[in-house]
C-alpha cells in the first residue's frame, strides 16, 4: 500500500507503493484482482474465506487522505478501512491488537503493506481505536468475517459510512485491555548491525551537549526495536532501557537544534504527537 516516508515505518511502513491504485470500481462489487508485482515480489490475490493470520499492523493517514485506493474509492483516513495484499476488495476482517486486547471490524479497500511481516495497513481512525496510532506498529490477529448487508450498515462499514455512529459501533466492539506486565530490565544480546539494548543505568540521562528526539517509551522491547528499525531512515535510532522497565526509542544525536526540530516536525506530522526533543545543545 502506500506509506508516509516515516511509516514505511518503509515509516516506512506506516507504507509502500501499491498496484491497482486508482484502478477498479467504487460500485461495491467484490474484486479479487490479478497477480501483481511490487519491488520484484509477486502477490496473488485470493478469495480466502477462512483467512486467519497473525503478524504486524501499521497505519497510513494524512499523506494519502482523499487519494484513490485500489478499489477506486477515495481514501478517508477517518473511515474504518484497511489495506491488505491479497484479500478481495471489499471484504471484511476482524482485527485484534494482541498487545492490548482491543478489537475492531474493518473494511478492506486497498492494497498493502509491502513490508515483510506486516500483514495489514490500518486507516488512521482504525489505528486510533486499536491503539496503534501512537506506537506505529502492533502485533495483530487478522481474521476474515462475512457480514450481512444489515451488519455492514450497523457497523458503518459501507463506503460512505463514517462519523459518530460508526465510531460508537466500533468502541462497543473494543475489548477491555488486560493488565500489561512490566518487564524486568535485562541484558539483551542482538546480532551485529542491529540495535543493542544495554543494561539500564541507575538514571537514564542524555549526555551533556547532545540532542535527541524521543519518539516513544514502550513496555515491550520487541516493539521498541521494530519502531527503531522503522525510523532509521530519519536518523540513527537508539533504545534506552529505564529502571521502570520501559524502553525509550530515540533518534540522534543531532548536531544542532534545527536538525532535531526538523525530524521532530516529520514525526509529529506522521502521528507521533508525544515525540519531543531531549537534551541540551552545547552553549
Amino acid at each position: 500500500m502506500r506509506y508516509a516516508p516515516l511509516l514505511a515505518l518503509g515509516l516506512l511502513a506506516a507504507c509502500a507503493g501499491s498496484p491497482d491504485r486508482g484502478v477498479g470500481t467504487a460500485s461495491g462489487a467484490v474484486k479479487v484482482g490479478k497477480p501483481y508485482q511490487i519491488a520484484g515480489k509477486w502477490y496473488h490475490p485470493k478469495d480466502d474465506a477462512g483467512y486467519d493470520e497473525r503478524g504486524i499492523a501499521s497505519w497510513y493517514g494524512p499523506g494519502f487522505h482523499a487519494k484513490a485506493t485500489a478499489t477506486g474509492e477515495t481514501y478517508d483516513q477517518d473511515a474504518l478501512t484497511a489495506a491488505h495484499k491479497t484479500l478481495p476488495m471489499p471484504s471484511y476482517v476482524e482485527v485484534t491488537n494482541l498487545d492490548n486486547g482491543r478489537r475492531a471490524t474493518l473494511r478492506i479497500n486497498d492494497r498493502g503493506p509491502f513490508v515483510d511481516k506486516r500483514i495489514i495497513d490500518l486507516s488512521r481512525r482504525s489505528a486510533q481505536l486499536l491503539g496503534v496510532d501512537k506506537v506505529g506498529l502492533a502485533k495483530v490477529r487478522v481474521k476474515r468475517v462475512h457480514l450481512t448487508e444489515r451488519e455492514i450498515a450497523r457497523l458503518g462499514l459501507n463506503p460512505t459510512g463514517r462519523g459518530r455512529g460508526q465510531q460508537q459501533a466500533v468502541q462497543v466492539a473494543v475489548a477491555t485491555p488486560p493488565p500489561v506486565p512490566v518487564p524486568v530490565p535485562q541484558r539483551i544480546t542482538i546480532p551485529p548491525r542491529q540495535i543493542v539494548v544495554t543494561p539500564p543505568p541507575a538514571t537514564v540521562m542524555v549526555p551533556p551537549g547532545q540532542l535527541y528526539v524521543q519518539v516513544a517509551a514502550l513496555s515491550d522491547r520487541v516493539r521498541a526495536a521494530d519502531l527503531a528499525t522503522a525510523l532509521e531512515s530519519l536518523a540513527t535510532p537508539n533504545i534506552e532501557a529505564t529502571p521502570m522497565g520501559l524502553f525509550r526509542v530515540r533518534l540522534g544525536p543531532f548536531a544542532d537544534a534545527a536538525s532535531a526540530a526538523k525530524v521532530l516536525d516529520e514525526l509529529q506530522a506522521a502521528g507521533y504527537s508525544d515525540a519531543r526533543v531531549v537534551g541540551l545543545p552545547v552553549s
